[in-house]
């Protein structure tokens, strides 16, 4: 997928995270949590965005919609995601 394409995908309205990459990415299965860093008026934070990759034709793509079956992969991913971001504020000095 182009970079162009990618970018159609997400707008930088749905993200927030307009040419910015993510600080990390868990994957669990077909589903993704990307980590994102953001700056706040009283210092950094982090957000989540996820999606579920899947495969039309010979072309994957991404959806941010979940079916029954991604549920607990999305679950999984959200919970490493959530110890990832402990981590990184515990190494910023904000644990």
């Amino acid at each position: 997928m182009s970079p162009a394409q990618a970018a159609a995908n997400t707008s930088d309205a749905e993200s927030g995270q307009a040419g910015n990459r993510p600080v990390d990415k868990v994957r669990i299965g077909n589903v993704s949590a990307s980590i994102w860093r953001n700056a706040g008026e009283k210092g950094d934070f982090y957000s989540v965005t996820l999606e579920r990759s899947y495969k039309e034709g010979d072309a994957w793509k991404n959806t941010n919609s979940l079916g029954r079956d991604d549920l607990l992969e999305a679950a999984k991913a959200l919970d490493k995601a959530h110890d990832r971001i402990l981590q990184l504020q515990q190494a910023r000095g904000r644990g």
